[in-house]
């Protein structure tokens, strides 16, 4: 689980780096202009700019956020013994069933019914009306 984290705390670095590189690139149309002499030649990466410093730090981490992406979900699918609480429980104990009473082995009450129950109609009503009590 550590690794994992690990793993995961890197890729988002990883991630927002890549993320950052790529904004900070010039497009194409961006070279017209250092082809003229605008001055790309006193910059901190040299003459050349920092298009192929940024290009190549942008490849590496590339390459490094596809091989974390695969590094995750290599440990997200690993076999898991543990299950849910409830499947351990039910594997370490074992449900007995108890057999079911018969109807005619039940004893018979010696309790009257209650005299305050209403009888029930014999007959369904056909209205959508409910009775009122």
């Amino acid at each position: 689980m550590l690794v994992q984290n690990v793993v995961l705390v890197l890729h988002v670095i990883i991630a927002v780096s890549l993320v950052a590189l790529v904004l900070l690139q010039q497009g194409k149309g961006a070279d017209a202009g250092a082809a003229f002499g605008a001055g790309a030649s006193g910059t901190v990466f040299g003459s050349k700019g920092s298009s192929s410093f940024l290009t190549r730090t942008t490849g590496v981490l590339a390459t490094l956020f596809f091989i974390t992406s695969l590094t995750l979900f290599v440990l997200a699918t690993e076999t898991k013994t543990v299950s849910s609480v409830v499947d351990q429980v039910q594997s370490q104990q074992k449900i007995e069933t108890q057999p079911e009473v018969p109807v005619s082995d039940v004893p018979v009450s010696d309790v009257p019914a209650s005299s305050t129950a209403k009888p029930q109609p014999t007959q369904p009503s056909t209205s959508d009306v409910p009775a009122a009590d």
